[in-house]
């Protein structure tokens, strides 16, 4: 894997500093992360890897979530609403100066904030990568109802309390190796982050399969925060769309691959080689 110099960014969009890395030369790609982590935090968790992408010719640009990592925010409920961070990721592109479209790739939350930014301007974007894809539709009350419960713990107790009740929750075994880190926003804005997120949820499926967009939706199996559910009606609603589901962390390894040999063929036949559905 060759060596890319990695260039440090900022710019100041609606009373927050958001910070990003800029790699690699070629073609635009975007990236945005998860909720809670950051880019940093993603690198030491070491989920995905990014090398190949970089490899295969592209200029990878990933950013810091308002409030999240080295990127500032305020307490605020509404800045951290799905629409609220789509606006945060087209101010990244203006600041970048694109006026081609790029291909955007995002993580659960950031699966959300790429999905609701190409809704809202479909020109902006030639292929979407969706990652872990977040509960959504009917699976979102109840994790919106966690999240505020959560968000009312937090001021009630402190973050330690909501940290160690959430280290008593289950998780996926595909991942439960992977390293947990503290949340990256501030104890004081974390409630403000929670709120907005159980304001949020993706943008319908009539509105997805508007984008007229070819997708690569990447999901893993039995996690009910990133439900099969969602990761399939993805796939359907994208006219031009797969979905590929690991089940390893040896095989969630290959993603980067995939992602890599998936935007080097030109926009237009970006179509991926179909996977046998998913088990229930």
């Amino acid at each position: 894997m060759t060596k890319h110099t990695v260039r440090e960014g900022r710019f100041w969009h609606r009373r927050a500093e958001l910070v990003y890395d800029d790699a690699g030369d070629g073609p635009l790609a975007v990236y945005a992360h998860g909720g809670f982590v950051s880019q940093a935090v993603e690198d030491r968790m070491g989920l995905w890897d990014w090398g190949p992408v970089l490899d295969a010719g592209k200029r990878l640009v990933r950013y810091d979530a308002r409030a999240h990592g080295r990127s500032t925010g305020q307490a605020v409920d509404t800045d951290y609403t799905y629409p609220s961070l789509a606006d945060d990721l087209l101010g990244l592109l203006d600041h970048l100066g694109a006026t081609e479209p790029v291909d955007a790739m995002g993580a659960s939350m950031g699966c959300a904030t790429v999905l609701h930014a190409a809704v809202r301007a479909p020109e902006r974007f030639s292929r979407l990568v969706l990652l872990i894809p977040p509960t959504a539709w009917t699976t979102r009350e109840a994790h919106a109802r966690h999240n505020l419960a959560s968000a009312d713990t937090i001021e009630r107790e402190g973050v330690t309390a909501w940290l160690a009740a959430k280290s008593r929750q289950p998780r996926p075994a595909v991942v439960a190796d992977v390293p947990e880190y503290p949340p990256t926003p501030a104890d004081h804005v974390l409630p403000s982050v929670l709120r907005g997120l159980a304001l949020s949820d993706l943008p319908s499926p009539t509105a997805i399969a508007a984008l007229r967009r070819p997708g690569l939706v990447l999901a893993w199996a039995d996690d009910p925060g990133h439900p099969m559910s969602t990761a399939q009606t993805l796939a359907q609603s994208l006219p031009h769309a797969d979905l590929y589901v690991s089940r390893s962390r040896a095989d969630i390894g290959t993603w980067g691959e995939r992602i890599a040999k998936y935007l080097a063929q030109p926009a237009n036949q970006s179509r991926p080689r179909s996977q046998p559905p998913p088990r229930p």
